[in-house]
């Protein structure tokens, strides 16, 4: 017998709760870069922020996936 039993579903839970932190660093990161560059180069600042939005759909997506997938398996 363990010292410390930990259910399963615990281990999910901190799983999403690990990813949902990296998520948010990940998607104020890339608005910060889009804010620093526009800075630097005001005239691209229409196509960093389509761009930014993107990487910001795409980071999200995979947020999603893995709360899916934390339920699922």
């Amino acid at each position: 017998m363990f010292l410390l039993e930990i259910p399963e579903s615990a281990f999910k839970l901190y799983g999403y709760a690990i990813v949902a932190i990296t998520v948010a660093i990940n998607v104020a990161w890339v608005f910060v870069s889009v804010v620093h560059d526009t800075a630097r180069q005001p005239e691209a600042h229409s196509k960093m922020q389509s761009s930014a939005m993107i990487g910001a759909v795409i980071i999200e997506a995979l947020a999603i996936l893995a709360f899916v997938l934390a339920f699922v398996l």
